[in-house]
């Protein structure tokens, strides 16, 4: 018989995912310390979202939190080396699918 070492991470009683190593599961744990952080911010900024897209969106930010540092301090976000990355860049450049901003 193994013995097998499991690290879950769990919130507010729901278990989140579980992990073989410590560190994925701290890193895990610590990306949704910032989700959670980033709805708070989101649920007061003054552009319409529902709870659902504000939860989405502070866990999108959360996951890519490197990326959107870099932009927040004037740099620019390194381009992804793989393929999938790269044909969904090209989708978002094809100016028939990209959707016109309103400005007020």
């Amino acid at each position: 018989m193994a013995v097998i070492i499991k690290y879950v991470v769990e919130r507010n009683g729901v278990e989140r995912m579980t992990f073989t190593s410590k560190k994925e599961a701290d890193a895990y744990d610590k990306m949704l310390d910032i989700a959670e952080a980033l709805e708070d911010m989101l649920t007061k900024v003054d552009v319409p979202l529902s709870e659902q897209q504000v939860e989405s969106l502070a866990l999108e930010i959360a996951k890519q939190k490197d990326d959107f540092v870099s932009v927040l301090k004037g740099g620019k976000v390194a381009p992804k080396a793989n393929a999938k990355n790269k044909s969904e860049n090209e989708k978002a450049s094809d100016p028939d699918k990209v959707t016109k901003i309103k400005q007020a």
